[in-house]
């Protein structure tokens, strides 16, 4: 796909990172525990019985056993260093939603044309995804107006659009962090009045290890391709 190959060659420039091998610590992620914690943590590769109390294992939640890469590749959004703050007011960096297949899109919260149709669009893919799989999902909305879109702002501005669960998150960093990551997704935007931006509709998708895996552009656009995208990367 020539767009996430052109990302990809501008986010090296932009970053300027070393490279590093991706290592995996474990492929197989079923695994069985007792049910009574007999043994602590140790896990088994099959079925059967505990040793101790004889009851049958119980198979371990996918979400723990799963284990990340040991390194970031060199092409994941976890190599910024940027500090953001969440619409609950706590910093984090992007590192921090390692793990999780993250949907992002970024807006402002005072647009009255894109923005509103954009935030849409977030909600109609929500809508097509299990909420089975929240979990290990993150909406993640980022605000290109860090100077007005305050925390307090964002929190607002989230549970008037019912995307204040925990599987949703708003961003604001300052204009330097903003326009890097703008950037890093190929999205332009450019302020022509106080409250008012121009800027690009990209909906991304990121594997788990921040990893550019689809990109969505355009407004009410059928999101059939970016809804697989989803699935395929949550169930991997």
């Amino acid at each position: 796909m020539k767009v996430v190959k052109y990302i990809m060659i501008l986010f090296f420039s932009i970053t300027l990172l070393s490279s590093c091998k991706r290592e995996k610590n474990n492929t197989n992620l079923t695994a069985y525990e007792c049910p009574m914690l007999c043994e602590g943590d140790k896990t088994y590769a099959e079925e059967g019985s505990c040793p101790v109390c004889k009851m049958d294992l119980t198979q371990k939640n996918q979400k723990e056993v799963k284990e990340l890469a040991t390194d970031i590749s060199e092409s994941s959004i976890f190599n910024l260093t940027s500090v953001w703050k969440t619409e609950e007011n706590e910093s984090i960096h992007l590192e921090d939603l390692r793990g999780k297949t993250l949907v992002m899109v970024m807006i402002y919260t005072t647009c009255k044309a894109a923005c509103p149709r954009l935030v849409a669009d977030m909600r109609n893919i929500e809508s097509k995804i299990p909420k089975e799989y929240n979990d290990n999902l993150q909406y993640v909305l980022i605000s290109i107006d860090p100077k007005n879109d305050t925390p307090k702002r964002l929190k607002v501005f989230a549970k008037e659009n019912y995307m204040d669960g925990e599987h949703w998150t708003f961003l604001q960093g300052t204009e330097e962090s903003v326009r890097e990551f703008a950037n890093v997704l190929a999205v332009k935007y450019k302020q022509i009045s106080p409250l008012d931006f121009s800027h690009s509709n990209i909906i991304s998708v990121f594997n788990p290890e921040g990893e550019l895996v689809h990109q969505q552009e355009g407004l009410g656009v059928d999101n059939k391709e970016t809804v697989a995208s989803i699935l395929e990367t949550v169930k991997n």
